[in-house]
């Protein structure tokens, strides 16, 4: 007999007739309204639903833009003539390590998830992305972190050693204040915000579609958002794992990049430039996406080569991961790595060029209208292949050893960055800002902004190419007017200020448009994609059911189906916020998932995780712990609210057709961004597991002579209570499962059981494990390899502490009755990372302890 979800899965494929085949009352759009309702005055920074936090996340990244390009003009003031002393050296340096920082970390990264915040859900006809405390919390954390961050330069406390924060110039020796603990710490904390976000748009596209929008019908936006949350995903950890050493190099002096001590500099070039690299692409293909988006609707006809733009997507994100010393040509590597990274440097155009030939290719067989979004497309063509062709240069290695560390890498740079992804951005503003409130910018200002900013652009920048060849190198504060730079370092300043004078005007039209009477969203573009249905905070009426690519194309009626209710959902069927899961290729629909309403909880938990890692930089520490266990209590009881049973096993959500409520196991979204979670947990581990590979094989015996390793027992010891703790929680979960169809049998004694033995094994078998390296007289401080087996120690402590957290609050959702059949989403994750914890157990002592016992052999 076929099941009521099988039912709705048919009709979903079918795509005809409509789930609803009447209107929906006017009443039960009234109650959606009010479900959805933005708070009002001061309590609308509570709210959490993506519309209002993309909306804050995009003009907080555009604020910090700004104070970026202030700095910039600073830079391009200072260098304008020859001996200057309008900022003094050490100024110089904080000003444009911060300029760098600020534009990379707190605006680059940052617009594209803010931008990816407020589109995706209306994009692909969800009510919003499947976490949206989690998208509030990661907003709050980049707000607040990065506002006390950008501070610092009031003080006197910014960091000073460079963007790329290279040691030995960051180590304790040369940079002796905390002005390196605040980059390390800050941009470290605002890295995790911007994976949280990339976990929430990773399972947004996969599990939120809307009903028949197969992965091969997904607006390329999408495509391109997918490919670069799973990058943030494999490149970011590395990052995290770098800042990480170098502060406990700086704090408790293990010497990980001290040459003199069994440390290696390079370690810190290859962990950042593995994500560095990757992250030039993961700025580009955002903007590219938008690119896709928009020329289709510009030109008025179908994207071309959509497969093969996809393909090309793909290519790119896997082949950036191949350029990682594409900015350490000149460090001394063989010669077998100079050639793979430099012919990886040249293979990463070829799918680059597909999607600007599919450009090109759509733009001919259309009919182009020559709009503001229009021009910083062209513009963006303009340039961006003019730093692609510089980006082949600088892969030639006899020709990067000589522009090298000189004002050419800058040009190039820059080239690549704000023409690959600054003027799409502004042409997606332009594009899509009658989202907000109706109302469009104006065009013919709009061209005067156009104007300035790509004159502007090509006269600061082009000239720097110039500099770099007459041998100008990167960094300097000033120079002597012997050297022959003084025009074209004048003629770059003057550039700088005519783009700043575009970038004025379009804040000016913005707030414009920001301050006018909003108007209904009549989707002034004629576009194809499904968030110019509506800008209501609940994406739409109902969720609409897809057949094609182009579904406001294909379907002219659509927008009035929608606002009938005459598809998916069509009210608050729960009396919440809720949304369709679909499966994550052919988007057939699963359940229903009822999302969690506004809160303060993101916000509070937010700012005490910023104040603990801000205030430990300061060596405020009672304070910093008072923000950390803020920001545990505030998660916790965030959680405790969003696992709950659900008041309904199903709900209607078309005619007679109906679904389940909520989900578990591997059916819910939950549960896989448990899994990406740990996969960014294994790649950091993956990083500090690398760092000891490389220290070892430094070594001409390893391991040193004043290094020991633990007698055999305690790492046996320890690898056997872990999988037996393991063991312990699996069977619980295995026999809280088998009993949850008995009435007769209650399930919690068993599970609270297994919860206290397995915490106690999990306790003792690191505490086999740290004892046996006290024992045998791990001191991290003596030389490198010795601090890169204690990283490795502490790195599984902390995974151990967080699990006692776990399982305590496990063991309590138990006591309090709350571990359900129809709200164990608690105890699956809490498996999930047990497993994971024994696995890196084992994983470490391997490393560690067998390793190099056998390379001792």
């Amino acid at each position: 007999m076929q099941s009521e979800v099988e039912r709705v899965q048919e009709r979903a494929l079918a795509g005809t007739p409509l789930p609803n085949s009447l209107p929906r009352p006017e009443g039960e759009l009234q109650r959606l309204m009010a479900v959805w309702k933005t708070p009002p005055g001061w309590r609308f920074f509570k709210s959490v639903n993506n519309v209002n936090i993309g909306f804050l996340y995009i003009c907080t990244a555009l604020l910090f833009f700004v104070l970026a390009g202030i700095l910039g003009l600073l830079i391009r003031a200072q260098l304008a003539v020859p001996d200057n002393d309008f900022l003094s050296a050490g100024t110089y340096n904080q000003i444009f390590t911060m300029h760098g920082t600020v534009m990379m970390f707190l605006f680059a990264i940052p617009i594209i998830e803010a931008i990816a915040v407020y589109l995706l859900p209306g994009m692909l006809g969800a009510r919003d992305l499947p976490f949206p405390r989690l998208s509030a919390y990661a907003y709050w954390a980049y707000t607040i972190g990065g506002l006390a961050f950008f501070c610092t330069l009031f003080f006197g406390l910014a960091p000073d050693g460079g963007w790329f924060m290279y040691p030995p110039l960051t180590s304790k020796e040369y940079s002796p204040g905390i002005n390196a603990d605040f980059w390390l710490l800050g941009i470290g904390f605002i890295e995790i915000s911007a994976i949280a976000g990339a976990i929430e748009i990773i399972i947004g596209i996969l599990f939120t579609r809307a009903p028949g929008m197969k992965l091969s019908r997904m607006p390329i936006y999408a495509w391109t958002m997918l490919v670069v949350a799973l990058m943030i995903v494999v490149a970011f950890p590395a990052i995290i794992a770098a800042t990480m050493l170098l502060e406990l190099e700086r704090a408790f002096d293990w010497p990980f990049f001290i040459a003199s001590r069994g440390g290696d500099p390079l370690i810190w070039q290859h962990l950042f430039w593995f994500f560095g690299h990757p992250e030039v692409y993961i700025i580009f293909l955002p903007a590219a996406g938008m690119i896709s988006t928009m020329i289709p609707t510009i030109a008025r006809t179908q994207l071309v080569g959509y497969r093969s733009i996809v393909v090309a997507l793909i290519g790119v994100g896997i082949l950036s991961f191949g350029l990682w010393a594409h900015h350490m040509f000149t460090t001394g590597l063989g010669a077998m790595e100079l050639s793979f990274v430099s012919a990886a440097s040249m293979a990463v155009v070829i799918p680059t060029a597909i999607q600007v030939f599919a450009w090109i290719a759509t733009l001919w067989s259309g009919r182009v209208r020559m709009s503001t979004p229009m021009l910083f497309l062209l513009g963006f063509m303009f340039i961006f292949v003019l730093g692609g062709l510089t980006g082949v240069m600088v892969a030639v290695l006899p020709f990067d050893w000589q522009a090298h560390d000189t004002y050419f890498i800058v040009a190039h740079l820059h080239y690549v960055l704000i023409g690959g992804m600054v003027f799409p951005m502004f042409g997606g503003l332009y594009y899509w800002m009658p989202l907000l409130n109706g109302n469009t910018m104006s065009e013919r200002l709009g061209k005067w902004v156009f104007g300035l900013m790509f004159v502007g652009f090509n006269v600061t920048f082009f000239p720097m190419h110039m500099a770099g060849l007459w041998g100008m190198p990167r960094r300097v504060f000033t120079y002597s007017a012997e050297m022959g730079w003084d025009v074209w370092n004048l003629i770059s300043t003057v550039g700088a200020f005519m783009m700043a004078l575009g970038i004025l005007l379009f804040f000016i039209d913005a707030i414009r448009v920001f301050r006018a009477r909003p108007r209904q969203n009549d989707n002034p573009w004629g576009a194809s994609t499904l968030e110019w249905l509506s800008s209501a905070d609940y994406s739409s009426r109902s969720i609409p059911q897809i057949n094609s690519r182009e579904p406001l194309w294909d379907n002219p009626e659509l927008t009035r189906e929608v606002e009938e209710g005459r598809h998916w959902l069509p009210g608050a069927a729960t009396g919440g916020r809720e949304t369709l899961v679909t499966s994550p290729v052919k988007a057939l629909p699963t359940h229903v998932q009822i999302l969690p309403g506004d809160s303060w909880l993101p916000l509070i938990a937010a700012a005490g995780t910023a104040a603990f890692f801000l205030l430990l930089t300061m060596e405020l520490v009672v304070p910093a712990f008072i923000g950390g266990i803020a920001a545990i209590v505030s998660i916790i009881r965030w959680l405790w609210e969003v696992d709950k049973k659900p008041q309904m096993e199903k709900v209607e959500v078309g005619d007679n057709l109906w679904l389940p409520v909520g989900a578990t196991g591997p059916a819910a979204h939950a549960w896989w961004a448990t899994i990406i979670m740990l996969i960014v947990d294994a790649v950091i581990f993956s990083a500090l597991v690398y760092v000891f590979l490389h220290i070892s094989m430094l070594l001409q015996v390893c391991p040193p002579p004043n290094a020991a390793l633990p007698k055999t027992i305690w790492p046996w010891t320890s690898a056997a209570l872990l999988i037996a703790g393991s063991f312990c929680i699996e069977w619980a979960r295995r026999r809280s499962r088998s009993l949850y169809g008995d009435t007769h049998v209650d399930f919690q004694p068993w599970l609270q059981l297994a919860l206290v033995i397995a915490l106690g094994l999990l306790s003792l078998a690191y505490a086999a494990d740290f004892f046996g390296h006290v024992q045998a007289g791990l001191t991290p401080t003596a030389q490198a390899w010795s601090a890169g087996v204690a990283v490795l120690v502490a790195y599984q402590g902390f995974h151990v502490v967080v699990l006692l957290l776990a399982g305590g609050y496990l063991l309590a959702r138990s006591l309090a009755g709350h571990v359900t059949p129809t709200s164990h989403s608690t105890l699956d994750n809490v498996s999930l990372m047990w497993h994971y914890t024994t696995l890196q157990g084992l994983a470490a002592i391997f490393f560690i302890n067998v390793l190099p016992r056998f390379m001792d052999l």
